[in-house]
């Protein structure tokens, strides 16, 4: 019988690198840095967690070890800029490994921006914190890059627009969605997490995205306190309200348990549950006056 031929399944570790990384690996030289020589990259929009996955790598390199080098870049100072392989990294340092096998490439800072990005976009889960941050520094990226409009271009704003249609077609999001996301990078940290948390739908973060900052300060306050967050609609209400220097904490309140009244039309309470209080043979219009009167002065009291 003949035997069947092996087959052998991707390393752990070449699931967190790109086909564009790899293929270019097979062009360079892999060097060992030591880890203690390599510096993370500057603002670094995206989150290595010590989770189930940095587990699953960690057990992979421990059983065959790195499989496809990080990328690196030199830095003036003799040190190195680590450009992709974060993730691999943290998990080489858990394990205490004293180096790293890193392919090194001169890259400019926009080009390095560019490239970081691009290897992190790959991964299966990105919070929306980490898109909007890392949008937004691609796209100053490549716009620094592309440069001024050439004479022939007789619109001011075409290579911003080339810009934006580019990254449109790398990430799969819509010009539109890349800049809704860059705008929410506005918002204060307690903003921000409400949206990674998907307690605060992107939209309505937007909007809040325009408040200064003393105001959004405020909104967290009252949100926290009233366990609940804006909706669309509300989120427009208090962006009006900032607009028109009109922001008091009262009528942020009333936006907020106004839209809780009503956001379920067809919210309902068993009769036999306000029968001791409410007379048999009310009709449903008082019963619902009662109600609102008694929530009113509960409101006020509390």
């Amino acid at each position: 019988m003949p035997k069947k031929p092996e087959v052998k399944l991707p390393s752990l570790d070449s699931l967190f690198s790109t086909q564009a990384e790899r293929d270019d690996i097979r062009r360079e030289k892999v060097h060992e840095i030591p880890i203690d020589g390599i510096d993370s990259f500057p603002h670094h929009p995206f989150q290595v967690k010590t989770d189930d996955e940095m587990q699953a790598l960690i057990d992979s390199i421990k059983a065959i070890g790195i499989q496809t080098p990080v990328v690196v870049r030199p830095k003036s100072d003799g040190r190195y800029e680590l450009v992709s392989g974060h993730r691999r990294k943290k998990a080489c340092e858990i394990i205490e490994l004293e180096s790293l096998p890193c392919i090194i490439r001169e890259m400019s800072d926009d080009e390095a921006i560019i490239a970081m990005v691009e290897s992190n976009l790959q991964r299966e889960v990105i919070l929306p914190s980490e898109k909007a941050k890392s949008y937004k520094m691609r796209l100053d990226a490549m716009k620094r890059k592309a440069g001024r409009p050439s004479k022939n271009n007789v619109s001011p704003v075409g290579t911003n627009l080339r810009s934006d249609e580019e990254l449109a077609q790398l990430s799969g999001d819509s010009r539109n969605q890349i800049h809704r996301y860059i705008r929410i990078t506005e918002l204060i940290p307690q903003l921000l997490d409400l949206v990674d948390n998907r307690k605060l739908a992107l939209r309505p973060a937007v909007e809040l995205s325009y408040l200064p900052i003393k105001h959004q300060q405020t909104l967290i306050e009252i949100i926290e306190s009233e366990e609940t967050v804006p909706s669309q609609k509300q989120a427009v209400q208090i962006r009006k309200l900032s607009e028109e220097q009109n922001f008091l904490k009262i009528k942020l309140q009333s936006i907020l348990n106004e839209s809780e009244i009503v956001r379920d039309k067809q919210f309902k309470i068993s009769r036999d549950k306000i029968n001791k209080f409410i007379p048999v043979g009310t009709s449903p219009q008082d019963i619902e006056d009662v109600i609102i009167k008694a929530l009113e002065m509960w409101y006020r009291k509390k």
